[in-house]
């Protein structure tokens, strides 16, 4: 059983932050304690640096005690410090990733994947366009009422015409901003030079964060690790880990047990793109490492992750006989919460998207405070959440269960050679229902 537990926490590109995050979680408690006959105890946020920042969780049942430090991996400033970047820069890299999404072939494997995150990823394209799209009519019309209605020189009419161009495009950011299209244009463009291995304002908190993973790890006095990364942050905590174990290839074998839990990951989307050799080269070496344990969460209702998805063979990664991971958990949100609530729930896609790191209102196999402060391994949880679930009374009293076939969900892999100097090749599914 796990009595100490060390959670290294990468959220998604949300400017939200810190203090966000942490209300999040103490909201996540609040529900979690009126439906669980369990104590819960959170601590106090602690800021320990531009790059970390920390609280404790503990969970006690009648015959069980789960103490969690909760470090949280601060990219705060950088997000911040992206989408407020001025106009001049921020849109000609979004004009540039939506052709560039077209042109590499990039958006049609979204889709052969996913067709549902290959529409949100065209609508949110749509809205960057659009935004563009009325400033520079904007701006033509400007032009054209000075040199046509007032018979003005065309130079002027250029001048007057660029200049209201660009205060409706400026003026039209707040629009932006709340249609999340700010976001995504400040996004994609530096995940793009993440996962090719570029220079990327985001090497600095993923170094960071790699040094305290590794630094945690050696400490010893954890009995489990977990980096949890969610949404965008799946692709980061998995940049993460396999940095980790480049520093230390004794990762997860003497020490704490390492698991990386990805939840409604989009790494996928990240990895599709043909010059992403970094992510697949990482994806690569977590699929075969025998130390490190690796849970994919996915949810068939949540629209922003890749539902029924093998996370390396999908993405054009193969390791033959070798592959180990991932465990694959799929995630039914509608057991989570009562009819009532996820009749609410199922038309707000982001609300639904961060439901993987919020507590339910209803007891299921899937609670994430449950999950990170329970006594029970990631990787059980992940490999046979169902007969988990059950071993926990009413009460909260825990029964292990014994003598159980522990049978993973890992998918088996054909042998062949990894193509990450390639454009993957999506193969064909057997079944795909795209709703």
């Amino acid at each position: 059983m796990i009595r100490r537990r060390h959670v290294i926490f990468v959220s998604a590109h949300d400017p939200q932050g810190t203090e966000g995050y942490y209300g999040l979680f103490q909201a996540g408690c609040r529900r979690f304690r009126t439906i669980w006959r369990i104590e819960a105890q959170i601590g106090p946020l602690i800021i320990e640096s531009e790059d970390l920042a920390h609280w404790d969780l503990e969970l006690m049942g009648p015959n069980w005690r789960v103490s969690t430090r909760y470090d949280f991996l601060r990219q705060d400033s950088v997000i911040r410090a992206i989408m407020a970047q001025p106009l001049w820069r921020l849109i000609p890299r979004a004009l540039l990733w939506t052709i560039d999404e077209l042109v590499s072939g990039t958006l049609f494997r979204i889709f052969r994947a996913s067709v549902r995150f290959g529409l949100v990823t065209v609508y949110f394209q749509f809205w960057i366009l659009a935004w563009i799209g009325v400033a520079i009519a904007a701006g033509a019309v400007a032009a054209l009422a000075i040199i046509e209605v007032l018979g003005w020189d065309a130079i002027i009419g250029v001048l007057v015409g660029v200049v209201n161009g660009v205060a409706v495009l400026s003026g039209l950011r707040p629009l932006a901003r709340r249609a999340f299209a700010v976001l995504v244009a400040g996004h994609w463009p530096y995940t793009r030079e993440l996962v090719a291995g570029e220079k990327s304002p985001f090497d600095r908190p993923i170094e960071a964060g790699v040094r305290h993973l590794v630094d945690v790890a050696r400490a010893g006095e954890a009995d489990e690790i977990v980096v949890v990364g969610h949404s965008a942050g799946g692709m980061t905590a998995s940049l993460m880990v396999a940095r980790a174990l480049e520093l230390d290839a004794d990762l997860g074998c003497h020490g704490p047990h390492v698991v990386l839990l990805t939840l409604g990951a989009i790494t996928p989307a990240a990895a599709l793109h043909p010059t992403a050799k970094k992510l697949r080269h990482a994806i690569n070496r977590l699929a075969v490492d025998p130390y490190v344990t690796w849970v994919d969460c996915q949810s068939r209702r949540d629209i922003l992750n890749f539902w029924d998805l093998d996370p390396v063979e999908d993405i054009g990664v193969r390791v033959g006989g070798r592959r180990r991971n991932p465990v694959i958990w799929q995630v039914r949100f509608r057991g989570m919460v009562s009819p009532q609530f996820y009749r609410r729930l199922r038309w707000r896609f982001f609300r639904l998207h961060f439901h993987f790191i919020m507590a339910g209102d209803l007891r299921a196999p899937y609670d994430y405070v449950m999950l990170i402060g329970s006594p029970v391994p990631i990787e059980e949880w992940g490999e046979r959440s169902s007969e988990v679930f059950a071993s926990f009374a009413p009460d909260g009293t825990y029964q292990v269960v014994a003598n159980q076939d522990l049978v993973a969900l890992r998918p088996n892999a054909k042998d062949s050679e990894i193509t990450n100097d390639l454009p993957p090749k999506i193969p064909k599914r057997k079944r795909r229902r795209w709703w």
